[in-house]
């Protein structure tokens, strides 16, 4: 038995606790991912349950996850998510989804008149940093990506997400409708600005008018998100139907107890009432944005990178680890923390809340999938900093043996001599520059060559250049366990 309306569910798990005939879908979400089901709807829910909200969703996927719309509508739009720590869990049914559209099986047309319904006020997106056809280390839009040179010359019969938005866009304006406000949810340092920018760069390549139109009615807020959602497993729908009473979930998502949702507030049709759900709208996210992105982000890459190559499979395994640990809080604090503009926050206890919410064992967070997609991951969360120090002769120990961490990692071979699996949108070009260049400090050179990863400045720093040099040297004779509890730290062993 699946879970539907019907279902009989124990008495401990939340149910919406409204009309859900009542709900519009006033806001167009593109990826149907875990994220989104574990973050943003949750809010949509409460605001539902509590707040008597009409605002509901339309979900779209585009490529992926035909399975999961299928699932989605055989559950009559239902699905579960549950929180989880080191002694319970509990679980709620989401509601908020009303309508939901695989482009590839609903077709194109199906999926433009649901972004151009007219009580649609925003459009949301959690594709993931590669969803947005940009090079990471400027913002801008990458035109030689594929679904891009496609999308200039066909902007009718759009492939990239990008693409899909200045259609729908197109049509709402041709219909003499209201833009929608574009909002992405994604781990970008100024995402909305960087949004507008792939937009716009892509509507001047299509030279249909349209520029202009956008500048002046198209509003682009940027957010900064954060809650630790694994990627699901066996375990954990076995977890979550005996969560239900032996009703299986498709759907089921499973994530730590704290959420975090940080709003630019520039909704010009209007929108939910998200700070009664908990979240923030503020006038600028920028600062929030660079914090995470960079604490714990940046973090999380350091552990995964490392903690893979040591024989960590999830991140709270690295957190057994005291030296890992030390490292982590000693990037945060003392080489990322300097760099950012937040003000009003304690960051040495932001810091330590990370590192707490790292040791959850039961969230299960596996290193390899915060490893994944390096190439887009890398310029907001180490690079960035990175230059930040290099512009004031600071320190990157920590930042550095991150980077040789990534590029150990992507040589695709462990220290156990086992294949990687090398999940990546430049997977093909990072096999090439791996198969053509000697292990040692020439691979170094050759991976620092890619350009839309480290720009053209920091190849050129023999500061740079040499401390990941240094540390990719000691990677290989070492190994990363040694070389993470060799870092000079100021001190010679962790705190207890």
């Amino acid at each position: 038995m699946i879970l539907s309306p019907n279902s009989a569910l124990p008495a401990a798990i939340a149910q919406p606790d409204y009309d859900r005939e009542r709900l519009k879908p006033r806001i167009v979400h593109v990826g149907f991912g875990a994220f989104f089901r574990a973050h943003q709807a949750v809010y949509a829910e409460q605001l539902a349950n509590d707040h008597a909200s009409d605002w509901g969703y339309c979900v779209i996927s585009m490529h992926n996850g035909r399975q999961k719309i299928a699932d989605l509508q055989r559950q009559d739009l239902l699905y579960t998510v549950a929180e989880m720590n080191d002694t319970d869990w509990h679980g709620q049914v989401i509601g908020v989804v009303r309508q939901a559209l695989h482009l590839q099986v609903d077709g194109l047309d199906a999926v433009l008149d649901a972004m151009a319904q007219p009580e649609v006020a925003i459009v949301s997106l959690t594709i993931s940093e590669k969803g947005y056809c940009y090079h990471p280390a400027n913002g801008q839009l990458l035109s030689e990506h594929p679904d891009i040179q496609h999308d200039i010359v066909h902007p009718q019969q759009p492939r990239s997400a990008p693409g899909l938005i200045l259609a729908a866009l197109r049509l709402r304006r041709e219909r003499g409708l209201p833009a929608f406000a574009v909002m992405s949810c994604d781990n970008m340092p100024a995402n909305g600005q960087m949004t507008r920018n792939v937009l716009t760069q892509l509507a001047q390549r299509q030279d249909n008018g349209q520029t202009a139109w956008i500048a002046q009615h198209v509003a682009f807020p940027s957010t900064m998100v954060d809650r630790i959602v694994p990627a699901v497993t066996a375990e954990t729908q076995q977890h979550t139907e005996a969560l239900l009473g032996g009703v299986a979930d498709l759907l089921g998502v499973a994530c730590e107890p704290f959420r975090q949702w940080v709003i630019e507030d520039n909704f010009p049709q209007g929108r939910p009432q998200w700070e009664k759900a908990g979240a923030e709208l503020v006038s600028d996210v920028l600062p929030y944005e660079e914090m995470k992105l960079r604490m714990l982000n940046g973090s999380h890459s350091f552990l995964a990178y490392l903690g893979y190559l040591a024989g960590y499979t999830h991140i709270s395994d690295s957190m057994q680890d005291a030296y890992f640990e030390r490292a982590a809080r000693h990037l945060m604090l003392a080489e990322q923390a300097p760099t950012l503009q937040v003000c009003g926050v304690d960051l040495a206890q932001y810091a330590e809340s990370l590192l707490a919410r790292y040791r959850n064992t039961a969230l299960k967070h596996r290193t390899w999938q915060i490893a994944m997609d390096g190439t887009q991951k890398l310029p907001q969360r180490l690079l960035d900093a990175v230059r930040w120090h290099l512009a004031r002769d600071g320190n990157v120990d920590c930042l550095a043996l991150g980077v040789a961490g990534w590029m150990r990692y992507v040589g695709g071979q462990d220290e156990q001599g086992q294949a990687i699996e090398i999940s990546d949108p430049l997977r093909e070009r990072l096999a090439n520059v791996v198969s053509n260049s000697r292990e040692g400090p020439e691979r170094v050179l050759a991976l620092l060559q890619l350009d839309t990863v480290f720009g053209h400045d920091l190849p050129d720093d023999p500061r740079f250049v040499g401390a990941v040099t240094d540390a990719y040297r000691q990677l290989l004779t070492q190994g990363a366990k040694a070389c993470v509890a060799g870092l000079p730290l100021g001190c010679s062993s962790p705190t207890a």
